[in-house]
């Protein structure tokens, strides 16, 4: 996230104008967690199911959202998806299509009816304002250059063409750069973010906003207003993320395409419990949850798209687009 604004969004129109040492990465030992959990008792993983009010058999074709608190038995179901060990492969090149972890976890999920997690689940360790931490602009990148080279590869296959008429863009929890293509221009590309002077080196934002979406996450955006949305290594600091899911549906076109993007690396302090003590493939089905139960996206999907796996930082992309209106 960039630079906030204690909760009141100020508008700006832009006219011609190393990594973080506090940024710490989340590698879980997730094959270790895996064989423990194979040699747990039956009557343990029974308990465990039972505290999470899980139903159903192990043994369905479709995946039973589990819930979090842990990523042990949410690991698990990656494993029974056919999931396996990551850290097997070691060029995205040479990895087969469909066998990441990541990418099997959203494939037929069968949500609860209602939303599985607890307010406590969006705490964080450091609860001072957002504002202060963020005050002062840091023009650094947060994850390493292949994976900002995977991302922008990325970008350039689903992003609309440079200078499509009519085309607008939203890069939610923006900086001073969004790793679009070199040379990316549309007519509209607005920013939000939570520092202005980041913002104002964004080379790519024709427009930007200050604001703090934990303090006031309505978007200030009428309705139908953009094709796509983007939101890089941040969906792990929202704290009302349904409110922001559900403004993102609101603000977007029918058809619109919304790509959160993220890694294994954050603030540790800032982002939200549940992220922090969960691994790669859980906070693909963390942010597929929010699409879910936001309403009005088509089945949200997940994109291992990380260069080297087990050697730089990983990078994984969950999209939706909004459901086309009949």
């Amino acid at each position: 996230m960039g630079g906030k604004a204690n909760g009141v969004s100020h508008f700006i129109n832009k006219k011609n104008m190393s990594i973080s040492p506090l940024l710490i990465s989340l590698r879980p030992p997730h094959q270790r967690l895996q064989n423990l959990l194979f040699s747990l008792p039956s009557q343990i993983t029974s308990k465990l199911e039972r505290r999470r009010g899980r139903v159903g058999s192990t043994t369905s074709p479709r995946r039973l959202f589990l819930g979090f608190g842990s990523s042990l038995l949410c690991s698990f179901a990656g494993l029974l998806a056919g999931g396996g060990d990551r850290s097997s492969s070691f060029s995205a090149s040479a990895r087969p299509m469909g066998t990441s972890p990541v990418e099997q976890v959203l494939k037929n999920v069968e949500w609860p009816e209602e939303f599985p997690f607890k307010a406590e689940d969006f705490s964080r360790f450091d609860e001072s304002s957002d504002s202060v931490f963020y005050s002062a602009p840091r023009f650094v990148t947060h994850i390493d250059d292949p994976a900002i080279a995977a991302l922008t590869k990325y970008y350039s296959k689903v992003l609309p063409p440079s200078n499509t008429p009519g085309v607008c863009l939203l890069d939610m929890c923006s900086s001073w750069v969004s790793h679009y293509p070199p040379g990316y221009k549309q007519d509209r590309i607005a920013g939000m973010g939570l520092n202005e002077d980041e913002l104002k080196r964004n080379p790519v934002l024709t427009e930007y906003i200050v604001q703090d979406l934990n303090v006031n996450p309505k978007l200030p955006f009428g309705g139908d207003s953009f094709d796509v949305i983007t939101n890089v290594v941040s969906v792990d600091y929202l704290t009302k993320p349904m409110d922001v899911f559900k403004e993102m549906q609101r603000v977007l076109k029918p058809g619109g395409l919304a790509i959160m993007s993220f890694s294994n690396r954050c603030f540790w302090t800032k982002a939200i419990s549940i992220w922090t003590s969960t691994g790669d493939s859980d906070h693909a089905l963390i942010v597929g949850a929010y699409f879910h139960y936001a309403g009005g996206f088509d089945p949200p999907e997940a994109v291992d798209i990380s260069p080297n796996p087990g050697r730089t930082d990983p990078m994984y992309v969950v999209y939706a687009r909004k459901k086309n209106t009949v």
